[in-house]
């Protein structure tokens, strides 16, 4: 098929350019860096780009993600994540592509009770973060598009995931950076936040695999939970990379790395995409962590 990617040098959109091609796709990859630069702001941008590349599918993966920064730029995630959202959405029914797959998150769920887990795509949204907010309004959008005018939406909440190539702010790869400095720095000490949350964790291959999936056996108008359905506290994670160091190291809590607001548990119900397209995830949370540790070893040194 004929892909475009929107958000396609970020950690993820990378890790989604790889499978397709491997599949045998044809790739058009959209950012605001490289050759193929666009600012998904600029609504007469994207739809030049949009003709110009005539994609079959889209992946619609451009956003503003980490979640701390989104209490200070409340109107730039707003910008890029709803009204960037809406202009790629306008664009692909203006084209004609058959599938538009709008990644959302996890965090639109926000704080759920003890009886809604796992959480299904029933389950009400409940967003307490500037970022979660921009994520339910870009979905609303979106989803808007399919029923009013039959854009062929497909909207994912895709749980949190991780793997090599991660930017160091998000938790497993700013832990695996911090145990690989202090091994060549000689430390005993790992700082650490908050080490109660519990979350559902997937490698980010198992998930690129999802989307692809739900591109071509997804269905238009439907939303989809992306997740593991298993759920792994902070502190497991904590433990897990801590047995892989090449040193002993004493855990430590740094009040600085503590959320104001953090939801204190987000384990989805992937049972509607198991069902609709046979994926289920293949790579264990061990291999990714020591995948990402041994990465981080390569980089720093």
């Amino acid at each position: 098929m004929r892909a475009l990617v929107t958000g396609a040098s970020g950690f993820v959109g990378r890790h989604l350019v790889g499978h397709l091609e491997a599949e045998g796709d044809t790739v058009v990859g959209l950012d605001r860096n490289g050759p193929e630069a666009i600012d998904i702001t600029d609504a007469a941008a994207v739809r030049r780009v949009m003709e110009g590349a005539d994609p079959e599918v889209v992946f619609h993966l451009a956003a503003l993600t980490f979640v701390p920064d989104s209490w200070e730029q409340r109107d730039a995630f707003r910008a890029v994540n709803v009204d960037g959202t809406r202009n790629v959405v306008d664009a692909c029914a203006r084209s004609g592509v058959r599938a538009v797959i709008v990644i959302g998150s996890a965090e639109q769920y926000g704080a759920v009770s003890d009886r809604d887990i796992p959480i299904s795509e029933s389950t009400t949204t409940n967003p307490i973060s500037p970022y979660a907010e921009s994520k339910v309004e870009a979905e609303r959008a979106a989803l808007g598009a399919h029923s009013e005018r039959g854009v062929p939406v497909i909207a994912v909440r895709a749980f949190n995931h991780t793997g090599p190539g991660q930017p160091a702010r998000f938790l497993v790869p700013a832990l695996a950076e911090r145990i690989v400095l202090a091994e060549r720095d000689g430390r005993d000490e790992l700082v650490v936040g908050n080490l109660e949350p519990v979350r559902d964790l997937s490698d980010v291959r198992d998930v690129v695999r999802a989307y692809r999936l739900l591109a071509l056996h997804g269905q238009a108008g439907e939303t989809y939970n992306v997740c593991s359905g298993r759920g792994v506290s902070v502190r497991a994670v904590v433990f897990g990379l801590l047995s892989m160091a090449h040193r002993e190291l004493e855990v430590a809590v740094d009040p600085e790395l503590v959320r104001p607001v953090d939801v204190p548990i987000l384990v989805g119900d992937s049972s509607k995409i198991r069902y609709k397209t046979g994926w289920a995830p293949e790579i264990d949370l061990t291999r990714t962590l020591w995948e990402v540790l041994a990465d981080t070893r390569a980089r720093i040194a």
